[in-house]
């Protein structure tokens, strides 16, 4: 027999090409076909998503042991220096000494108001930042510091109070009432209460509360003298009693809060896709203004305003671990106590026996390492 006609047409091979084998991977794959009982294909590369979780864990990490370090440093440093061991031993076994006195009767209560107080204000700031989709809002964007500050002011004039357990209860209620204020007057009208107007509503309800203030002690020596002890806010002179006072009110605050980080990362998206995504938009503005209000109210009827900690930490945890606010929010609450507490620290020593306020020290800590992040790599939005 003869050899076989070659092919013609399109299916023929070209001279000098091989023809393809049959059966094998696929093309372009440059991998061998896996042999039977041959070990497995190697995995592809990890996805990223693992990375930046560890990342966001260390992160947290990191802030826990510096909220560790600050705790130290307020229980040990001041006008009496006390060795860490003493700390200690005063905080685990007690005892009669003068350190183990001076760290159980002043520094402990003020260290607990300082985290309480921290972690409140830097929760409250995160929140109406998210709620208001504004980088600049801070918790007194809904007349909070002012109406407990009016509260204060009231309780002094008018109502006999002379000591912070005696007007604290009007702090809160005043701060409760003008967040009011500020919701019922933003949310009239068609839109209901946008962003812009809490902000607006916020901006006219402190200028009209501190002009209050300032007719009464203008007109009441009294007043004026007790209320710039509380009006310059600091951590010293609050004892335990306070604590008792405010931390229902802050463990409430905090849970609220923590519990809207799905609705504050879905209103990141704006109005139409947060509703898209099955959210109420109304109702998570009204919880977000519920607990910053919550939060700010008793922390500043507490301690007094205490400004830019509520502004700058949000700021902060988002260029660290980024928006997603179910990082952002556990790291606020560890980076403002250790902002509080550093800050009085430094006061403390700065100019010995006499102290700077808690309140000043964190504008001139802060305003710096603000500006630094902010020129680095940029404000991040909500």
């Amino acid at each position: 027999m003869g050899s076989p006609a070659p092919r013609t047409g399109a299916g023929a091979p070209r001279p000098g090409v091989p023809e393809p084998r049959t059966g094998g991977p696929a093309a372009g794959t440059g991998d061998r076909a896996p042999r039977p009982g041959g070990p497995a294909p190697r995995p592809g590369p990890a996805p990223r998503a693992v990375p930046a979780t560890r990342r966001r864990l260390a992160w947290l990490l990191a802030g826990t042991l510096i909220l560790l370090l600050a705790v130290l440093l307020s229980l040990a440093v001041g006008s009496r220096q006390v060795a860490p061991g003493e700390v200690f031993s005063a905080l685990l076994h007690g005892g009669t000494s003068d350190d183990a006195q001076v760290v159980r009767a002043f520094r402990v209560p003020r260290t607990v108001l300082g985290v309480l107080a921290g972690a409140a204000l830097a929760l409250a700031g995160t929140v109406m930042q998210g709620v208001t989709r504004n980088p600049i809002a801070e918790p007194g964007v809904l007349g909070v510091s002012q109406g407990a500050s009016v509260g204060v002011v009231c309780a002094i004039a008018f109502a006999g109070a002379h000591s912070l357990t005696g007007y604290v209860w009007f702090a809160f209620a005043g701060a409760g009432l003008a967040s009011a204020g500020v919701y019922a007057v933003a949310s009239s009208g068609r839109g209901g209460a946008s962003p812009v107007r809490l902000a607006l509503a916020g901006a006219a309800m402190n200028a009209l509360l501190a002009s209050v203030t300032s007719g009464i002690v203008t007109t009441n020596a009294r007043a004026l003298d007790e209320f710039r002890y509380w009006q310059v806010g600091s951590l010293n002179g609050r004892g335990s009693e306070i604590i008792g006072q405010i931390w229902p009110f802050l463990l409430a605050g905090a849970l609220l809060v923590l519990a809207m980080a799905r609705g504050l990362d879905a209103l990141a998206l704006g109005d139409d896709a947060a509703k898209n995504l099955g959210h109420h938009v109304g109702l998570l503005r009204v919880l977000g203004a519920l607990g910053a209000t919550v939060l700010t109210g008793a922390a500043v009827a507490a301690v007094g305003p205490i400004a830019f900690t509520g502004l700058a930490v949000p700021h902060i945890a988002r260029a660290l671990v980024g928006t997603a606010h179910r990082w952002v929010l556990p790291l606020a609450a560890l980076l403002g106590p250790a902002m509080i507490l550093l800050s009085d620290v430094v006061g403390r020593v700065l100019f010995p026996p006499s102290e700077v306020p808690v309140a000043v020290m964190t504008a001139l800590i802060g305003v710096p390492f603000l500006i630094v992040l902010v020129r680095r790599k940029g404000a991040v939005s909500a």
